[in-house]
């Protein structure tokens, strides 16, 4: 799976919203900086390319849907990121939030009982 834009990420967020959708579709959704029609539609093509999307043709116009789920890029962005910032620690991902206070007692109280309610 290949490392997304930031700009690609944020079309692939209105993509599972959508869960189909015309370039038109999806210019609509956009609430930051409008890209040209040209530029949006580029984009969704590069995310075809890096197997992300596919599509349904009608005609020369084309429907996009996501063929990556929501949850498999998540694993994968999250799994990456926890290599990458924190030598493959999830105790050091804890303790990080933890410092930054993101995280509250009460928060790392429910993590430990989902993590006991596996065991």
């Amino acid at each position: 799976m290949q490392k997304l834009t930031n700009k690609e990420e944020e079309i692939m967020h209105i993509l599972w919203k959508l869960e189909k959708a015309f370039v038109k579709d999806v210019l609509a959704e956009i609430v930051s900086e409008k890209p040209h029609y040209n530029t949006l539609s580029t984009i969704i093509r590069n995310l075809e390319e890096k197997g992300y999307v596919s599509y349904n043709a009608y005609g020369k116009t084309h429907q996009y849907y996501p063929i990556v789920s929501k949850e498999d890029y998540k694993k994968r962005f999250m799994s990456t990121a926890i290599e990458n910032y924190f030598n493959s620690s999830y105790k050091n991902v804890v303790s990080f939030f933890a410092k930054e206070e993101k995280i509250s007692v009460e928060e790392l109280k429910e993590i430990i009982a989902l993590i006991e309610e596996k065991e």
